[in-house]
């Protein structure tokens, strides 16, 4: 899938972590869900993703970044001074991966989740189903673009 949506606790890692980062690139690391950390690894260089800011007064999408480094084990799980050491998890046997990702733009506002939810055609997506968890999972190119429709249809 060439699109993704990627999400994030702005208080933890946001839009503007991102941003002061050097050429707007960073590593996107943490991921401890076998599920996300699947579509990390299925994730390819050029695709895209939406960048969506969770646990905050106004949950939304707030960007797009673009996927410059594919998985590779996520440095994080093997340090015990990092929240996401993983024992379990070696250089030579990893569980957990990470992918660079450069900022391509902020938007210019917010597509709150309340909006997503009453927009018509986002039938489906996996971020609008019901105790969906997920900080990484895959957007149609259908819902992709009607997701950027919506910055046309409700302008600032």
């Amino acid at each position: 899938m060439p699109y993704w949506l990627l999400k994030s606790e702005p208080a933890v890692y946001g839009i503007d972590h991102l941003a002061a980062r050097p050429r707007g690139t960073d590593r996107w690391d943490g991921v401890r869900n076998y599920q996300a950390r699947n579509f990390l690894r299925a994730m390819r260089r050029g695709d895209r993703a939406f960048l969506y800011h969770s646990s905050c007064s106004r949950p939304g999408i707030v960007g797009i970044v673009r996927i410059v480094r594919e998985a590779y084990p996520d440095p994080t799980a093997f340090d015990p001074g990092d929240p996401g050491y993983d024992p379990r998890s070696t250089p030579e046997a990893p569980r957990w991966y990470a992918v660079d990702v450069q900022l391509e733009r902020r938007l210019p506002r917010v597509i709150t989740l309340a909006e997503l939810r009453e927009a018509g055609g986002l039938e489906g997506l996996a971020l609008l189903r019901r105790g969906n968890r997920l900080s990484v999972m895959p957007v149609t190119p259908g819902h992709w673009r009607r997701i950027l429709a919506l910055l046309e249809e409700r302008p600032g």
